[in-house]
């Protein structure tokens, strides 16, 4: 197996995650593909904890997304088992025995129906999960179960990522505070809708399951569905949050409502940290990039102008290269299939103005763009000049280490 790449320039420390109500978790090492380290995961929550949950829109999902959204209407769940290194995609129906295996087993062990039990799978598409690896590991990480295992639950999870990503929040629900915790891996096929790319989030709030989904389908329009590495869209991608309901402050309505507006908050900021950070860890990533497109006829097609820019190899080449070739921009804009009047386009990097109403800005010095261009965090922004809508989106550079990382994926 290849030697693991070195940490991302662009890493984050990992914050200490405090021990949340109504969950324990343990890692351990199942040999599911890697060796020397811990590759699965196990979560308790309290009885009564409710869920809520987003999933891929690829239309090849493995057989653990099929399982969550099978078991999501419920809105109840008891226990959380994640693997990485095999995704158990593409694997016929012995993919899916393997995931209800393994549900099964640790139902057994939390004393829950299986289908209380949520999975993930992250690693090599199209090979078989190899059987009953899961299954015999889940005792021993039953065992070892604490609440203060976040780190270890973060490691646990990862594939090529070269650090663990995880955030803490705090939010009042009718005066009481309420505590977030959050982890989250990913790293290359990385693009709406969602990305390769799990997250886990619990909270002690008590909340219903339709308004805890509310507040999370938000949250992620905001955060992992604007963000892109690679424009590969994964096969696996899953957002799940359990609300525990160990915490007490005034009783929730099924629709959220006002009571939930500083909790959606938190919500919303905890995904955006996290989704940038699965950014930062973008395979062979040094930079990351920030896009602005504002005066597009819509604020969706600002954003589809936007993502554009975005998975633009040649626009990502060049902030790798530290070339200020703002003509990319250009054609990355005129190719999103979006309204755009060459005559009134305008285009900045680092807050300078480099082109103004299709053509190049009076007095431009690119001087302070190239050194812009050398920082570690990149702004471009794009006016379309045609309307009010408006979009951010996240991206990064396009390295020789993408294509060193995923040329050995899988030797």
């Amino acid at each position: 197996m290849a030697a693991p790449a070195p940490v991302s320039p662009l890493a984050v420390p990992l914050p200490a995650l405090p021990p949340l109500a109504g969950v324990r978790l343990a890692a351990g090492a199942a040999g599911i593909r890697y060796q020397g380290r811990t590759d699965l995961l196990l979560v308790e929550c309290a009885r009564g904890t409710t869920v809520a949950g987003a999933f891929t829109r690829n239309l090849c999902p493995g057989a653990p997304v099929d399982w969550c959204r099978a078991i999501l209407p419920a809105g109840r769940a008891r226990g959380l088992v994640v693997n990485a290194g095999n995704a158990n995609v593409f694997a016929g129906r012995a993919g899916l025995a393997a995931a209800r295996e393994s549900a099964v087993a640790a139902g057994r062990l939390l004393g829950c129906p299986a289908r209380q039990v949520f999975l993930a799978s992250t690693g090599v598409i199209g090979e078989a999960l190899p059987a009953g690896r899961i299954p015999a590991a889940l005792p021993a990480l039953h065992a070892a179960l604490a609440p203060d295992a976040w780190e270890q639950a973060a490691r646990a999870i990862m594939t090529t990522d070269t650090f663990p990503k995880a955030a803490t929040r705090s939010a009042r629900i009718g005066g009481d505070e309420v505590r977030l915790n959050g982890f989250a891996k990913g790293s290359g096929m990385i693009a709406p809708d969602l990305a390769t790319m799990l997250c886990f989030v619990f909270t002690d709030a008590a909340i219903p399951a339709p308004a805890l989904q509310s507040a999370l389908s938000r949250a992620v329009g905001a955060s992992f569905n604007r963000t892109t590495v690679d424009s590969d869209t994964s096969t696996s991608d899953t957002v799940l949050l359990f609300a525990t309901g160990e915490a007490r402050h005034p009783s929730v309505p099924e629709r959220g409502g006002r009571l939930l507006a500083e909790f959606r908050a938190a919500l919303d900021d905890l995904l955006h940290d996290l989704a940038l950070q699965v950014v930062r860890d973008g395979e062979g990533a040094s930079k990351l990039i920030r896009i602005a497109v504002t005066g597009a006829v819509s604020s969706a097609s600002a954003k589809r102008v936007a993502m554009a820019i975005a998975n633009s190899p040649l626009v990502k080449t060049a902030v790798a290269g530290e070339d200020a070739n703002w003509g990319r921009i250009v054609m990355a804009v005129g190719k999103a299939g979006e309204p755009a009047d060459r005559d009134r386009l305008s285009i900045a990097i680092g807050g300078v103005w480099m082109a103004r109403n299709g053509a190049v800005a009076a007095g431009y010095d690119e001087a302070p763009v190239l050194a812009h261009m050398k920082g570690r965090e990149i702004a471009i922004e794009a006016d379309l000049g045609l309307g009010t809508g408006a979009a951010e989106v996240w991206t990064c550079d396009l390295t020789h280490g993408y294509i060193t990382i995923n040329g050995s994926y899988r030797s």
